[in-house]
């Protein structure tokens, strides 16, 4: 299996962008993840992603970082805060992880087309092409979370009384799944440089008091 943890960093990459114009609006990338990435489509049977930066993409890209900050702000409101509420926020948090790794895979130049069809709600899935591709997000928490969220739809699902029925929380509670989720939001804009959405500084600080 390749070794993540020593796969080139996104900003080697993108120094390499550097030599090509300013005005070309779509820029191919030789990517030097080629191995790390056909591991994880073998591993996945994924159909090959061919990454390529765009204006369009890194605008979507934008945008899934600011769904994914705006709903992790509602989160941090503590409206489901009590241990039995678990299962709510872990679909919270799933919507949250899921909008912030395409954010990233967007920026790195994976198309919204092939995360629809391969990362769907898998945010396992998502944090290994993201960690792959140079995120750089080695925290063993989020890892476990991302595993315990995978497919994240599981918890907006009406469950019977029947224990079996219900998916694992893993132990994950309230007061530890967002926090996580916050963490993981914040390395997304400081790795992508995207501005937080209109009024996110007003809410934060609401949220703080």
């Amino acid at each position: 299996m390749a070794d993540f943890a020593t796969a080139p960093s996104r900003r080697a990459l993108l120094q390499t962008l550097a030599i090509v114009p300013a005005a070309a609006s779509t820029l191919p990338i030789v990517s030097p993840w080629a191995e790390t990435l056909t591991t994880l489509h073998n591993r996945y049977d994924d159909h090959p992603a061919v990454l390529a930066r765009t204006r369009e993409g890194r605008n979507l890209s934008r945008f899934r970082y600011q769904n994914a900050e705006r709903s992790c702000q509602l989160m941090e409101l503590g409206f489901f805060s009590e241990p039995r509420h678990a299962p709510p926020v872990l679909h919270q948090a799933g919507f949250v992880t899921q909008q912030a790794l395409c954010a990233y895979l967007l920026d790195i130049g994976f198309t919204d087309a092939w995360n629809a069809r391969h990362i769907k709600q898998d945010i396992a899935k998502a944090l290994a092409y993201a960690n792959a591709t140079g995120l750089g997000y080695d925290c063993r928490d989020v890892t476990r979370l991302a595993t315990v969220l995978s497919p994240y739809w599981k918890w907006g699902y009406h469950y019977d009384d029947w224990e079996e029925d219900r998916p694992r929380t893993g132990g994950f509670l309230p007061a530890t799944i967002t926090p996580l989720a916050r963490a993981l939001v914040e390395h997304v804009r400081d790795v992508t440089g995207h501005p937080r959405p209109n009024g996110a500084r007003a809410l934060r600080r609401e949220v703080r008091s």
